[in-house]
């Protein structure tokens, strides 16, 4: 008739005889046991609430990890238990699951990266107005292996010796990698032969393998992309009064990336415990494009020509003052195949000097990571 259950029905009828008023009886009384010997401490949690005060940004793990490392001797709990203490003291709110369609793999991700300073990983990040109405374009210079930020930079013009000033510090600092990759933008690439700008030939020099990921494919360099997103929800919410005051934010930032966060994809350790610099020190010997012997040599002038048969062709203004290799092609009469080291340029045909360099077709790749150095045959 009133729809409970019958044990709950002699429950109420034993708290009437026993004494209790009417409404009492049948009143919701508290399940909270009278001892609970597993509870967190109010020291306790006052240390997570005063951490992630400190570290707002940071979930449950980043905060296990980081207080682990800072109280040796003091009992920290499991990160689902500073989840619930968060939960309790309003720090934090429940996340809506988004439905994700089907993964996309990455293509030839970081292939050969097994240690430091194996493959460093450069872009822009998106750019944004600073609050006095200038345009800041961050670039950001990041080791794969170690996830170790380099180089957080906020420029105004975001032009090709710009980025040289800024490699350059970071070689005199870190010594040299043996790969850069970055997403074929300029200044790293270009579409012109070889894809080559005074930027990548001036790393090519120093020996410094060139990768370039596929077009559309932000996977192949998603260690930086992610970097990106803590960027600028750590970093660049709000924008800063001006592009100086942005670079003290990246500065501050960039040192709190480094030692104090810890990172989950290298099992909770902070990038600067693991990052260790090159062997390959900077300034370097530069290296020599490497020639055959039945070929013709051709020195790049300052414009980016070159002399052939009493006629002035361009080849490409990125390989000024540089020397180019001309091999006579087998396959078709008349022409050859410009080459600088072992990068193809293209070829020049002789019974058409008019179209000056004729680019090599590029095939449709599946998606892969391309590369160029000298060492390659």
């Amino acid at each position: 008739m009133f729809g409970v259950s019958r044990q709950t029905g002699y429950t109420w009828v034993g708290r009437y005889r026993e004494g209790d008023h009417e409404l009492v009886a049948v009143e919701e009384r508290s399940r909270r046991p009278k001892t609970s010997p597993y509870a967190l401490s109010v020291e306790t949690e006052d240390l997570i609430v005063a951490a992630r005060k400190h570290w707002p940004k940071w979930g449950p793990r980043k905060l296990h990890a980081r207080l682990v490392e800072l109280n040796p001797d003091t009992y920290v709990p499991s990160a689902s238990a500073i989840a619930k203490v968060l939960m309790r003291r309003g720090l934090t709110t429940k996340r809506q699951r988004r439905r994700r369609g089907a993964a996309v793999g990455a293509t030839a991700p970081f292939s050969g990266c097994e240690s430091p300073n194996d493959i460093w990983c450069i872009d822009f990040k998106g750019w944004f107005v600073t609050a006095d109405g200038v345009r800041c374009y961050p670039l950001t210079l990041i080791d794969a292996f170690s996830r170790f930020l380099l180089r957080c930079e906020a420029l105004i013009d975001p032009d090709g010796r710009q980025v040289r000033r800024i490699l350059e510090s970071a070689f005199q600092e870190f010594g040299l990698p043996r790969a850069i990759r970055s997403d074929g933008g300029p200044p790293f690439a270009s579409t012109g032969p070889g894809r080559l700008t005074e930027l990548s030939v001036w790393l090519l020099r120093l020996g410094i393998r060139i990768e370039i990921i596929a077009p559309g494919k932000p996977q192949q360099n998603g260690r930086l992309e992610r970097l990106h997103r803590t960027l600028e929800e750590d970093a660049a919410s709000p924008p800063a009064s001006n592009c100086a005051a942005q670079q003290r934010a990246f500065d501050i930032w960039r040192g709190e990336y480094n030692h104090e966060r810890p990172h989950e994809a290298l099992r909770m350790r902070r990038p600067g415990t693991v990052y260790v610099s090159s062997r390959r020190s900077y300034p370097c010997r530069l290296v020599e494009p490497s020639f055959e012997p039945v070929g013709l040599v051709a020195r790049v002038n300052k414009s980016g020509f070159i002399k052939w048969h009493r006629r002035n062709v361009f080849i490409s203004s990125a390989l000024k003052h540089e020397y180019v290799e001309l091999l006579e092609s087998y396959q078709v009469d008349g022409r050859w195949d410009v080459r600088w080291g072992s990068i193809l340029l293209g070829s020049l045909d002789n019974h058409r000097l008019d179209r000056g360099l004729i680019y090599p077709r590029r095939r449709r790749g599946e998606g892969e990571v391309s590369g160029m150095s000298f060492a390659e045959p």
